[in-house]
């Protein structure tokens, strides 16, 4: 069983920053991708940003210039850069993991709230 915790979510102000972090049980260098998506109320849950085994980032269009994904592999953590935040990044970010075998898990999410 893999373990994921989010941690790093809270209130910041429009055109703030956040870092979000992503700590698993499992080591990076045996995970095919870990990701984050978020879910805002009432909406379905979206891609925000994936990095897989070989660094490789993808990013939902919206996002790129203003979200970073990394990882650091000695720590088994994956983060989020968010800068610039607006209100409609109000979400509940969750973090995602599939593994070589083509498992997928999921955190419990951490919920970030942009507003004044």
């Amino acid at each position: 069983q893999v373990q994921l915790v989010e941690s790093g979510g809270g209130l910041v102000q429009p055109g703030g920053s956040l870092r979000l972090s992503c700590a698993t049980s499992r080591s990076l260098l045996s995970i095919n991708a870990m990701g984050w998506y978020r879910q805002a109320p009432g909406k379905e849950r979206e891609f925000v940003a994936r990095i897989t085994r070989t660094g490789t980032t993808h990013y939902l269009d919206s996002m790129v210039g203003r979200f970073t994904i990394s990882r650091d592999n000695a720590k088994n953590t994956m983060y989020l850069q968010m800068n610039s935040l607006k209100p409609e990044d109000t979400a509940v970010y969750y973090c995602n993991l599939i593994t070589t075998g083509g498992m997928e898990y999921w955190g419990n999410g951490t919920l970030v709230t942009v507003s004044s």
